[in-house]
C-alpha cells in the first residue's frame, strides 16, 4: 500500500518528497480549474476537467487528470459515465468507494433536480421538463429499463415507477402488472417509458403491440395511456406524435 492511499485513509505517514510536489502540482492546477470555474461557469471547462475536479474533491492528494481521461475513455462521454452502475465504474484502475461515490451523488443531485421539476407542475404542460429527465436518467443505459408514469386526473405525477431491467435488446413489460399497479394507485393516466441501449429511439413492432395492448386495457377502465416514450442515446421516439396508438 502506498503512503497516499495510507494518508487518505486517516493516518500520520509523512508524504515522500516526490508525491509531495505531485501534490503540489496538483493543487496549483486545480486551483486554475476552480478559478476558471468562478470566473465563466462550467461551460468554459473541458468533459475531462468536469470529472477531474470532480474526482480530486475525493481524492485530492491525486492527480486526477489521467484517471479523469481513461473514464471518459471507457465510457464514451459523461453521460455514459454518470449513468454507469457502480460495478462497472470500480473496474477502472484508480478507482474506489469514494470516487465512485462523488460520480453517483452528481448524478443522483441532478436526476433529484430534474424529477422535481417535472412532478411541480402537469405533465403536459411540462412535456420538455420530462423529457430532459427522462434522457439523464435514460438515454445511456447499457441494458433497456422500463417504467411507468402515473398521474392523477389533473396529470400531475403520483408515482415514477421502475418496473424492471432487461437486457441489451429487450426488457419485459406486461399488460396486467401495468394495470393492476395504475388500480392501486388509482392512476387517472399512465405514460410508458423505455430505453433502446442501441441509440435509436425508433420503436419495435412489440413496441407498438404492446403499447397498443396497455392502451385498450386501460380504456376499459377510464385509465388513460398518454404516450409511450422510447429513449436512446440519438433522442427519443413518442408513438402518439407517430399516430401509432
Amino acid at each position: 500500500m502506498n503512503s497516499v492511499a495510507l494518508r487518505e485513509r486517516g493516518t500520520d505517514k509523512i508524504l515522500p518528497e516526490k508525491d509531495l510536489k505531485t501534490a503540489h502540482d496538483g493543487a496549483g492546477h486545480r486551483a486554475r480549474l476552480r478559478q476558471k470555474l468562478a470566473d465563466s461557469g462550467g461551460e468554459a471547462l473541458h468533459d475531462h476537467e468536469l470529472i477531474e475536479y470532480l474526482l480530486a474533491l475525493a481524492i485530492p492528494r491525486r492527480d486526477t487528470k489521467p484517471l479523469a481521461k481513461a473514464l471518459l475513455r471507457e465510457f464514451g462521454g459523461i453521460g455514459s459515465l454518470m449513468t454507469a452502475d457502480w460495478q462497472a465504474i470500480a473496474r477502472i484502475p484508480g478507482m474506489g468507494d469514494t470516487s465512485i461515490a462523488a460520480i453517483k451523488i452528481v448524478q443522483a443531485t441532478m436526476l433529484r433536480t430534474l424529477r422535481n421539476e417535472v412532478a411541480e407542475r402537469p405533465v403536459l404542460a411540462s412535456w420538455q421538463a420530462l423529457l430532459d429527465y427522462l434522457r439523464a436518467d435514460m438515454a445511456f443505459l447499457t441494458v433497456e429499463r422500463v417504467r411507468v408514469l402515473h398521474l392523477n386526473s389533473r396529470n400531475m405525477l403520483i408515482r415514477d415507477e421502475h418496473m424492471g431491467d432487461g437486457s441489451i435488446d429487450q426488457a419485459a413489460i406486461y399488460t396486467r402488472e401495468v394495470i393492476r399497479r395504475a388500480i392501486d394507485l388509482g392512476s387517472a393516466a399512465l405514460i410508458l417509458v423505455h430505453n433502446h441501449p442501441s441509440g435509436s429511439p425508433e420503436p419495435s413492432r412489440q413496441d407498438i403491440e404492446i403499447t397498443r395492448q396497455i392502451a385498450e386495457a386501460g380504456k376499459r377502465l377510464n385509465i388513460a395511456v398518454h404516450d409511450h416514450i422510447i429513449i436512446g442515446s440519438q433522442g427519443h421516439s413518442s408513438l402518439r406524435a407517430k399516430g401509432l396508438i
